[in-house]
């Protein structure tokens, strides 16, 4: 490590501003500057801003051909009203970095110093801090755009902090660690009609009440196999707030979640087949639209070796411990073009889970994700 205690002291004001001012997914704007900033800073031989959206990479070049490695961060917030004391709290009404998105982008900037100081011997350190990981579409948009095409890296490697884990410790298993997950979103449209002669319109009100029951009856949990399968409800809405008015449209929205993307497929046409019988039962129209698609997320079992490796070099203890996890993550996209692994670092057993509104990413892991990404690199490039 090239990092000094200036250095860590600098890059943890440099996380506590980043949390003072979040944005949402797609509106990363202003991050995306300072990031920037940040990486022409470090010495970077190239940045790449407007990846994938507000995407940017910064690039350091070996003197020799290589293999290009790829380190990950996210760039996004949360709609979320932070409820914490702190100091450095969000600035922004309604949006925090509830997530740890400040604290693994200081991860990134920590290693761009070292990159900065002394570069890759061969190939290429490239270091990707995405965009819109929290809706779930970041990552595919990054793949997608040409500027990628250009770069395709050998290895992608990201981290995630993890609530309920030891400060400092890892998880990481290879294959399935993340599983797939989607917001199904179900308009039903009847017809409205006065409070007092409800006979004379199409209520969705028997829908509405028929699969808060039923669509989550066909997934309700239990083992993290192939088979797993859950089914939540996270916001229903029936009409307008008004006495006088029989209902005529309501709103149900659910997440379908399942370790695997085949059986994605499969809860997701039971849950549209429903969904339509029992519309057409109650003489309903239906729309069903979909948002914040997540694949599930596989590491790569030679990525994983390298990572357990790093962790050895490094003393950071490692298991497998809650593998797999129930949470999504976009990550596991960069597996289609590259070898990927992610690694899950403790943030404490008893730290607020997270999401929570009175989370906060522990500084302390600034160094140790730093350590570990930066021994990848040089196992692999030096």
């Amino acid at each position: 490590m090239f990092l000094t205690e200036h250095d860590l002291t600098e890059l943890m004001a440099w996380r506590r501003e980043l949390h003072r001012k979040p944005e949402l997914s797609g509106q990363e704007e202003k991050t995306a500057a300072t990031v920037q900033a940040l990486l022409h800073a470090a010495g970077a031989d190239k940045v790449v801003a407007g990846l994938g959206g507000h995407g940017v990479l910064g690039i350091y070049e070996g003197d020799v051909p290589g293999p290009t490695i790829m380190l990950r961060a996210e760039l996004d917030g949360l709609p979320i009203q932070e409820t914490s004391e702190l100091a450095y709290r969000s600035l922004v009404p309604g949006k925090a970095h509830l997530c740890g998105h400040d604290g693994h982008m200081t991860i990134l900037a920590a290693v761009a110093r070292c990159l900065g100081r002394q570069r890759p011997k061969r190939g290429r350190a490239m270091l990707l801090f995405q965009p819109a990981e929290e809706d779930g579409s970041g990552a595919a948009a990054v793949l997608a755009d040409a500027k990628f095409d250009e770069v395709r890296p050998d290895f992608v490697f990201s981290l995630h902090n993890l609530p309920g884990l030891p400060v400092g410790q890892v998880s990481i298993a290879e294959g399935l660690v993340n599983c797939a997950s989607r917001g199904m979103q179900i308009v039903l449209t009847g017809r409205t009609a006065h409070a007092s002669s409800p006979e004379f319109g199409v209520s969705p009100q028997r829908a509405i009440a028929t699969l808060l029951s039923e669509i989550t009856a066909l997934g309700r949990g239990g083992a993290l196999d192939e088979a797993f399968s859950m089914v939540t409800v996270t916001h229903a809405r029936l009409g307008e707030p008004a006495f006088g008015i029989s209902p005529g449209q309501a709103e149900l929205w659910v997440t379908l979640r399942t370790l695997t993307d085949s059986t994605m497929e499969l809860i997701r046409q039971q849950a549209e087949d429903l969904v339509q019988r029992v519309a057409a039962r109650e003489g309903l129209q239906v729309r069903i639209t979909y948002r914040d698609v997540f694949s599930h997320c596989l590491n790569n079992a030679e990525a994983v070796a390298h990572l357990r490796s790093a962790l050895d070099a490094e003393g950071v203890r490692h298991s497998t411990q809650g593998l797999p996890m129930r949470g999504s993550e976009d990550f596991g996209r960069f597996n289609s073009r590259s070898r990927a692994a992610m690694f899950f670092l403790g943030a404490g057993e008893q730290h607020p889970s997270l999401h929570e509104p009175n989370y906060d990413f522990p500084d302390q892991l600034i160094e140790t994700g730093a350590r570990v990404f930066m021994r990848t690199l040089r196992n692999l490039l030096d």
